[in-house]
């Protein structure tokens, strides 16, 4: 009987570089990486596009394609680019919760640093080198948990879903002060009006208690609450 088999489609990976086949590249794309960064760093991964990419190395589009397929594929080399800013050890300390806080941490350290990465990281699979070497450095700490692979994967995609859904909230306030070209205190400001309609309305009496007598808690003592809270979980999960 035939087996109809998907169909299958080009990975940068797995491409044979453009560049090698050449005598005398003009740029390497380790420029290119670097260039894109800037721009999605600065102003969005939304402004990115490969006129845009050309303008800023002072090149043709041309001689960007020679390089780099296309604009998905530039992403995914970006993407794997901000993963290998992770610097991690070697191999887990064997603890798993501060292995497993380690890995946390890093990842959001990295998304903080490139704004627009979670929500490509949400987006499309990380499977470039520097992120498979994360992953496995990851399932290791996770492994020290549960021998059961099934588990332990679970259990770290767990942690990587926290880490993503806290990020986003995070960033959330400054790509709007981001669109509006507002300072800090000057979005707050700005919304602190409607904020106080919302306390004086009485319609949200649970929110109007947190806006009035919660703590405000930073990022930072936020983050650590909810990871506290997820790998206590975890613990009481394996028992």
């Amino acid at each position: 009987m035939k087996i109809d088999r998907p169909r299958s489609f080009d990975l940068v990976w797995t491409r044979s570089s453009v560049e090698n086949q050449r005598s005398k590249p003009t740029m390497s794309s380790v420029r290119i990486v670097e260039a894109a960064l800037r721009i999605a760093d600065q102003e969005g991964v939304q402004a990115l596009s490969m006129r845009r990419l050309a303008t800023e190395l002072s090149t043709g589009t041309t001689s960007l394609y020679r390089h780099v397929a296309g604009r998905d594929d530039l992403i995914d080399l970006m993407v794997d680019s901000a993963y290998g800013e992770i610097d991690l050890p070697e191999q887990p300390s064997g603890l798993w919760r501060d292995d497993l806080k380690l890995v946390a941490r890093s990842s959001r350290t990295m998304m903080r640093r490139h704004p627009w990465l979670a929500t490509e990281v949400a987006s499309r699979p990380a499977i470039g080198p520097n992120a498979l070497r994360h992953l496995d450095f990851a399932l290791t700490a996770a492994g020290g948990v549960s021998r059961d692979i099934t588990l332990a994967s679970g259990l770290l995609g767990a942690v990587g879903n926290y880490v993503l859904g806290a990020v986003v909230n995070e960033l959330a306030e400054q790509e709007a002060r981001r669109r509006t070209g507002l300072t800090e205190e000057e979005w707050r400001s700005a919304v602190s009006p409607y904020i106080e309609d919302v306390v004086s309305g009485g319609l949200y009496p649970e929110v109007n208690r947190r806006i009035r007598d919660a703590d405000d808690l930073d990022h930072d003592a936020q983050f650590e609450l909810g990871l506290d809270c997820l790998l206590d979980g975890i613990a009481a999960r394996v028992g």
